[in-house]
């Protein structure tokens, strides 16, 4: 049997929940999941990291955009789905660019993609699905990474170095933008989507911008790139229904005390759910890494989220490529989860 306790729990995040997926995820002892959505038509709207090809006969995925919102029926078969697996789906792990890039930079189609989130946040509340988490990230301007370094045993991590960025003399986009108007789009954006959020039971989670610290690139500013960003963020419009995708590895790359930054927001309530992974080096030039390696003491963090009493799910991020493994990672993420459940363990069996 499980071992069943209060506080943290270990997940993870899947662009598929099929039945060989939802097996194997009970198989290492996990109960929570979150789906990352796929681009209607094929493509991959949840992140670069998880590029899953490996496709089954039950393979269940969610297509999510624009035009595209998945109705109350969809979500509640993909929530049925994990609960004949003895799996709690949790929510949407993120919201794909193409949902809300116009809502971002205040382009024509902003509306339009406004009315489609708040579609979606309505579903899911219908469909009992507490967490959509979202990144107001400018993705494809800059990549995330620029390689891939090797780690113990040969195992490749990515990584990204400043110096290697190639942006050219002006704007990556169709002008510059000013950090001003872009915090004026997302002031806006809480707005309209928070009341609705609340009215439905759903928590929007919000994640830094990776890799973050570096003020702009290419003529765009970065806005969550620092631990003062994000207090802005949760006091810019208060709610009870918004919190952070607290993803240690990209506080981590900041270079601030992360066990730190775990008790401060913590301490405010404001951590929906955790990436706990970690890196070497510091945002102008890291690689990821084991979860056991890194900048910070991984079992430290997790007392801090022991000790603010932080009861959401802890979600293995990015993790190495080891031989032999799927594009998913089967191998390093169960390595990973394993690790976590049992620095869990520890940290409340101590207490």
């Amino acid at each position: 049997m499980d071992h069943v306790a209060s506080g943290p729990r270990i997940g993870f995040r899947t662009n598929t929940l099929s039945d060989e997926r939802l097996r194997y995820v009970r198989q290492l002892g996990v109960r929570d999941v979150f789906i990352n959505p796929v681009e209607p038509g094929g493509g991959t709207g949840g992140d670069v990291f998880d590029d899953e090809s490996d496709r089954t006969d039950t393979d269940r995925r969610l297509p999510l955009g624009p035009d595209h919102v998945p109705s109350v029926d969809d979500l509640r078969s993909l929530s049925d789905a994990c609960a004949d697996h003895g799996v709690t789906l949790e929510g949407i792990h993120t919201l794909g660019y193409n949902s809300y890039g116009d809502v971002k930079f205040g382009r024509e189609g902003r509306d339009e993609q406004l009315a489609a989130i708040v579609e979606l946040i309505e579903n899911m509340g219908e469909a009992d699905l507490p967490v959509l988490g979202y990144q107001w990230n400018p993705r494809g301007v800059v990549p995330m990474r620029t390689g891939t370094v090797a780690l113990r045993g040969d195992a490749r991590g990515t990584g990204f170095d400043l110096s290697e960025l190639e942006l050219g003399d002006g704007p990556v986009m169709d002008r510059e933008y000013s950090e001003a108007e872009l915090w004026e789009n997302y002031e806006g954006f809480l707005r309209e989507v928070l009341p609705v959020a609340e009215r439905a039971g759903v928590t929007l989670a919000l994640h830094p911008i990776d890799p973050p610290s570096i003020e702009e690139l290419g003529g765009i500013p970065r806005l969550f790139r620092s631990v003062e960003s994000f207090r802005r963020a949760m006091d810019l419009v208060p709610s009870g229904n918004h919190g952070l995708k607290l993803c240690l590895g990209c506080f981590s790359e900041m270079g601030v005390d992360v066990v730190d930054v775990v008790r401060e927001f913590g301490e405010r309530g404001d951590i929906t759910f955790v990436h706990f992974r970690d890196v070497e080096g510091t945002a102008e030039s890291f690689n990821e890494t084991f979860v056991d390696c890194g900048n910070y003491d991984e079992a430290a963090v997790m007392r801090a989220l022991v000790d603010v009493g932080f009861d959401g799910v802890v979600i293995p991020d990015h993790v190495p490529r080891m031989d032999g493994d799927t594009d998913w990672g089967h191998r390093a993420r169960g390595y990973t989860a394993g690790y976590l459940r049992g620095l869990l363990r520890a940290t409340t069996a101590a207490r």
